[in-house]
């Protein structure tokens, strides 16, 4: 199966003010068409043997497949967590007139 061309990339941060200093990055680097702020998500996670919680900020990246790698290099040289989430889902599909704005506006 070829690899999807969008993703949705989801990345966590410790507070709102990082989420949207990374949106920012992003967008400023053409990595990202479009970023999704979600301020306050409820995160419960596994983190050195214990079960933790945490309130984060959620980001809900759109962008091209190929830009990944450098995604993940900006996210871990500017986050404040030593393992900050970065996870990215395929787009089967969707409004193409949207899906050809993204590769307009990503490098």
């Amino acid at each position: 199966m070829p690899q999807p061309k969008h993703i949705v990339v989801l990345i966590t941060a410790s507070f709102n003010g990082e989420a949207q200093r990374l949106a920012r990055l992003l967008l400023e680097q053409r990595l990202a068409a479009c970023v999704n702020l979600i301020p306050e998500v409820d995160s419960s996670f596994w983190w050195q043997g214990k079960i933790n919680s945490a309130l984060e900020s959620l980001l809900v990246v759109k962008t091209k497949t190929s830009r990944l790698p450098k995604i993940i290099e900006l996210v871990k040289g500017a986050h404040s967590n030593t393992v900050p989430e970065i996870i990215a889902l395929p787009l089967v599909g969707g409004n193409q007139d949207y899906l050809d704005w993204i590769d307009k506006e990503v490098d």
